[in-house]
Formats: structure tokens, C-alpha cells, sequence
């Protein structure tokens, strides 16, 4: 059971980046997931995520608005599309998931946690 995150890079203010979520050995269609991330020097925080089965989806409120989590079931990968990207944003990001929860919202032992991959917001 593992997760592969990626999609991380450089981007400048304003601009928009996806990060993927894949994983092999389960079905994340049959899965919450979320989606946390660790900015230098500061504690993981969640960002949001994608709840079992139905698809219902919740940010926090540093993100509304700007992130949205999507699942491809056929890929099984869920997708982080981010937008209008702040300095703030810069972090490691990293994936969760568990078949034996609905939501993830916090920062806890699950299932499968991805590896992390960097966001770096700067011009």
C-alpha cells in the first residue's frame, strides 16, 4: 500500500500548479483522502481533502477558494489543482490516505502517507 506524490515545483505569485496523488495496492476510489502540508520551521497543517466514496470535498480556510481536490478513479490518483498562489503557500505537500475513514481533517497515523513533494512560491 503506497502513495506517490508529485507534481511539486517552482512557480511564481499568482500562478497555479497541480499536484497528483497515486496509489498502488489499494483503491482510493474506496478511500478518504487528504491532503496536508509543512512549510519550513512550522508544525503540518491540513489543507483538505476528498471524502470516501462520494466525493464531497472540504479546505481549510487559508485555501478556499483557491484549491481544489479531484479524484480520477480510472487513474486512481486524486489531484491538489492550486490557484492564485501565494508566497504562503510555499511548503512540502504531502498526501494521506485510509480506507477506513470518511474525511481526513487532521494530522494523524493513516493508512498510507505519501512521500511529500515541494511547492515553492516565489517571483
Amino acid at each position: 500500500v503506497q502513495l506517490q506524490a508529485s507534481g511539486g515545483g517552482l512557480v511564481q505569485p499568482g500562478g497555479s500548479l497541480r499536484l497528483s496523488c497515486e496509489a498502488s495496492g489499494f483503491r482510493l476510489d474506496d478511500a478518504a483522502v487528504g491532503w496536508f502540508r509543512q512549510a519550513p520551521g512550522k508544525e503540518r497543517e491540513w489543507v483538505g481533502c476528498i471524502t470516501k466514496s462520494d466525493d464531497y470535498t472540504y479546505y481549510a480556510k487559508s485555501v478556499k477558494g483557491r484549491f481544489t481536490i479531484s479524484r480520477d478513479t480510472a487513474k486512481n490518483t486524486v489531484y491538489l489543482q492550486m490557484g492564485s498562489l501565494e508566497p504562503e503557500d510555499t511548503a512540502v505537500y504531502y498526501c494521506a490516505a485510509d480506507e477506513s475513514y470518511y474525511t481526513i481533517v487532521e494530522v494523524k497515523e493513516y493508512q498510507s502517507w505519501g512521500q511529500g513533494t515541494q511547492v515553492t512560491v516565489s517571483s
